[in-house]
């Protein structure tokens, strides 16, 4: 019996994912303690009904951060509509605090979506802004570069807008127990803790994920 050219194919395509699927299936379910904690009390950031949320909190003076960075978009485009990710940025070090502040004033001015990969790539491949002790102008110049007004830039940075904004990234932080970044907090219950690559930290993730919307147990 001669088989049709489009189960052939499909047949192929199946044997083919047969041994991903085995390694999927051998992979051992996260250990809290060991690959996550359970976070006591635990909120979400900014939940939204039917979502479950992924924060990530970051520095962009971080190089673990700037090297997670793509991994993470690639990881998020592939989420669906019941997946929210927000990023967050770290303020528990001074020398962190000006580039938070800068995360949220770009929010605020609506260039967050160009700027983003550009301050990781401006603090940890050609070196345009400093690691440390970066001033207010400073800041305002590399954001004018991308079409922000100086003078409102400015205002924002230092204004009560970003106040209350890296206020509450602080005290999600704390209340999460990041001690380091990148860090996951999954819905706010989780924080994932295990990891020996970026593709294993974001595994975690995935189970956690499943584990809130009721896939897993």
């Amino acid at each position: 019996m001669k088989t049709r050219p489009t189960l052939r194919l499909m047949l192929t395509a199946l044997f083919s994912l047969l041994p991903m699927l085995a390694l999927a299936a051998d992979a051992p379910a996260p250990k809290e303690g060991v690959d996550y904690e359970v976070i006591p009390d635990g909120k979400p950031f900014a939940p939204v009904k039917g979502k479950v949320e992924v924060v990530e909190v970051f520095s962009y003076a971080c190089v673990h951060c700037a090297h997670f960075e793509p991994n993470l978009q690639a990881w998020k485009r592939k989420q669906g509509p019941g997946v929210q990710v927000v990023q967050v940025p770290a303020a528990l070090s001074s020398s962190w605090i000006p580039y938070a502040r800068a995360y949220y004033a770009a929010e605020l001015s609506g260039v967050l979506g160009k700027t983003h990969a550009a301050v990781f790539d401006a603090l940890h491949k050609d070196g345009a802004l400093p690691l440390h002790n970066v001033s207010a102008d400073e800041l305002v110049a590399f954001y004018a570069g991308y079409g922000v007004d100086r003078t409102r830039f400015n205002t924002l940075l230092r204004g009560p807008e970003v106040d209350a904004r890296l206020e509450k990234a602080r005290a999600f932080a704390i209340a999460s127990g990041v001690r380091g970044t990148p860090t996951l907090v999954v819905n706010g219950k989780y924080r994932v803790t295990g990891g020996e690559s970026y593709d294993d930290v974001l595994r975690i993730t995935d189970w956690l994920v499943a584990r809130e919307r009721g896939t897993r147990k």
